[in-house]
């Protein structure tokens, strides 16, 4: 899959699930459940036991099926070895340069973690597809919205505090896409083994998404 396509998917869907799962089974089957929900992309963050592994193991499972990409990732490092294992995105809760310069070098989506203005901007013109507003909580939607008046060209994707009641008033606020964690899955959820509910609850997000893109 190549950038355009990518970017296409993540875009198209406004939904990127932040998984951390206690193993790859938890995380393949949450997986089947959220896109049939009609979730596609998913974020492993790097704190999941076993990330690389269970990266590696989703790619190949669902080809160009399901997007897999890693999250908290700090470092040009962490980078390298995310995209050996196969990542195609790589998600972070900060801005590192080298990190996002190797990203552009092999055509990878990069999403660099910032909050002010400045910080935007300087991920935004360092080359980030779309920019990690982190913690989206602080302020929420109105934060948005205040962002996107000075910067409109900047995708912004709010991470924290995005879930079924917020996440159309993110969008209507100017979000690209939406980061959600526990609001879509969570570990209780994944333990029970509910994974009926795991739909469901994934059909909801995009519906909201779909509402706030029709208001």
């Amino acid at each position: 899959m190549n950038h355009y396509e990518a970017m296409s998917i993540i875009r198209d869907t406004g939904v990127i699930a932040i998984v951390r799962a206690q193993s790859s089974d938890q995380l393949l089957r949450a997986a089947d459940a959220i896109r049939e929900g009609g979730v596609r992309v998913i974020e492993v963050t790097m704190t999941t036991p076993g990330a690389l592994q269970v990266i590696e193991e989703a790619t190949s499972k669902y080809g160009e099926d399901v997007l897999f990409g890693a999250g908290t990732v700090l470092d040009a490092e962490s980078v390298r070895a995310a995209l050996l294992a196969g990542a195609q995105f790589i998600v972070a809760p900060s801005f590192n340069a080298e990190a996002v310069r190797i990203c552009r070098r092999y055509s990878i989506p990069v999403f660099p973690g910032a909050y002010t203005a400045t910080e935007i901007l300087a991920a935004w013109e360092a080359g980030a597809d779309m920019v990690k507003v982190f913690p989206a909580s602080v302020g929420g939607p109105a934060l948005i919205k205040a962002l996107k008046a000075p910067l409109p060209q900047v995708e912004l994707v709010p991470v924290g505090g995005v879930n079924l009641e917020t996440a159309a008033d993110f969008i209507r606020a100017g979000a690209a896409a939406l980061g959600v964690g526990s609001a879509l899955i969570d570990q209780k959820l994944l333990d029970s083994g509910d994974f009926t509910a795991l739909t469901e609850r994934a059909r909801r997000f995009i519906e909201e998404v779909v509402r706030g893109r029709q208001t």
